[in-house]
């Protein structure tokens, strides 16, 4: 089989409501926990877009990558990844959200290599339930055009990626350190992983 090329989309759309503060703009180790998303895909895909919603397209922060925006009526990160599946509906999209800065670039390493394009897409299991983790994830062409094809089916705009990738056969892996799945929702979680982080320098 032709395995599809490897595109790379982070995610800096959210609202940040509970954190208060825009989350991709977050300094860690005096670099945007964008940046950090945007250099830890690059050397494994053929590009790399950051996904944002309309009205953050002026954003200095932003403007400084290849963007793409959220896609209308889906919501939330399904609106990021109908825009992605509408750019290239050929191509393997690895996701990545911008809030998980312990994800290493040895993680996403093993999610490339661990790859199976035979299969709706490749994932980090979750500690919690055994889901597939959808926004660190591979996503295979045809997982993506289920995705939008639930889109364009649900009246309210709201689709779940995790659900879609769920029942899309995913091969699933085992993360070697799964408290680096957790994103930074609030104030306590990044002080808590700044704590943990700087604690882990010599």
């Amino acid at each position: 089989m032709t395995v599809p090329r490897l595109r790379g989309l982070v995610l800096a759309g959210g609202q940040s409501s509970r954190m208060g503060a825009d989350k991709a703009a977050l300094l860690v180790d005096g670099r945007t926990l964008l940046a950090r998303s945007v250099e830890a895909v690059e050397p494994y895909t053929a590009s790399v877009h950051v996904a944002v919603r309309p009205e953050q397209a002026d954003d200095a922060l932003r403007q400084q990558f290849a963007l793409l925006f959220d896609q209308a009526p889906a919501r939330g990160p399904a609106a990021a990844l109908l825009a992605a599946w509408r750019h290239d509906p050929a191509a393997a999209w690895l996701v990545l959200a911008c809030d998980m800065p312990a994800l290493g670039s040895g993680a996403l390493q093993a999610l490339v290599t661990g790859r199976d394009p035979s299969r709706g897409g490749t994932a980090w299991r979750s500690p919690d339930d055994d889901l597939p983790e959808a926004l660190c994830a591979i996503w295979e062409p045809a997982t993506l055009a289920r995705l939008a094809a639930a889109v364009s089916q649900a009246g309210s705009g709201f689709v779940s990626p995790r659900v879609i990738l769920a029942g899309a056969d995913p091969l699933l892996l085992n993360p070697a350190r799964p408290a680096a799945l957790n994103s930074l929702n609030t104030p306590a979680d990044l002080h808590r992983y700044l704590e943990l982080s700087n604690g882990n320098k010599p």
